[in-house]
């Protein structure tokens, strides 16, 4: 299995790898979910990734999908199986992220020419899930082994695109990113679900353009 050259990235795949990173919406309220995006995107988030799990996750793909501009990617998480993973892409979906590797899921993806990032830990799952055509691979959970873990990996695969989520802050991204991180997925320390329920959503703003500058410094240190 081949992979795009850089020339040839999917807009969304190249959004997320200018800016480093995935704003993961999980369990939105429908009447919410607009205002969400609008103040992540606001704060200078690129790629917006609504999870399959949540309530009339479809229905929000597509009243989403018809609000943002061009330069921002909506995509979907906690795919699962195939059968969603298509049934999300009608809906509007830019790509594709897993918790898991299913290559099912990635060979829908590849068929409709959108890139996807299937779930692995480790270096074996990373190696099959690369060969089957992943255009990134999402460590998950990151927490568990902390960006050690991606940096052992990075080791022998340090051609595997590698995006970590689950257990990002703050705190923790410029490690991360110092480990060799492509970019990180973040949902809670981004997308703070009491300020989401009090309708402060400049909060979320703010947490963007923190996640934003602390990557962009990060990125900079490497350089």
């Amino acid at each position: 299995m081949t992979h795009a050259a850089d020339s040839t990235r999917p807009a969304a795949l190249e959004r997320l790898v200018d800016t480093g990173l995935v704003a993961v919406v999980r369990g939105a309220d429908a009447d919410r979910v607009v205002n969400v995006v609008d103040a992540l995107v606001e704060g200078g988030v690129r790629a917006v990734e609504l999870t399959a799990d949540s309530e009339d996750a479809m229905g929000m793909l597509r009243d989403v999908s018809s609000t943002l501009s061009e330069d921002v990617s909506l995509g979907v998480g906690t795919v699962l199986d195939a059968p969603t993973a298509r049934q999300a892409l009608l809906a509007g979906a830019e790509f594709v992220v897993t918790p898991s590797f299913d290559p099912e899921v990635v060979t829908v993806a590849n068929r409709y020419g959108t890139p996807v990032a299937p779930g692995v830990y480790t270096p074996t799952e990373a190696v099959r899930a690369y060969e089957a055509g992943a255009d990134l691979l999402k460590l998950f959970p990151a927490s568990t082994g902390g960006p050690g873990h991606l940096k052992a990996i990075k080791g022998p695969l340090g051609h595997v695109p590698i995006v970590p989520t689950g257990g990002v802050s703050l705190e923790n991204v410029a490690d991360f990113i110092d480990a060799g991180a492509l970019g990180v997925g973040v949902g809670g320390s981004l997308v703070d679900s009491e300020a989401v329920a009090a309708g402060q959503y400049e909060v979320l703003t703010e947490n963007a353009r923190a996640f934003r500058t602390a990557i962009d410094e990060a990125r900079a240190d490497e350089q």
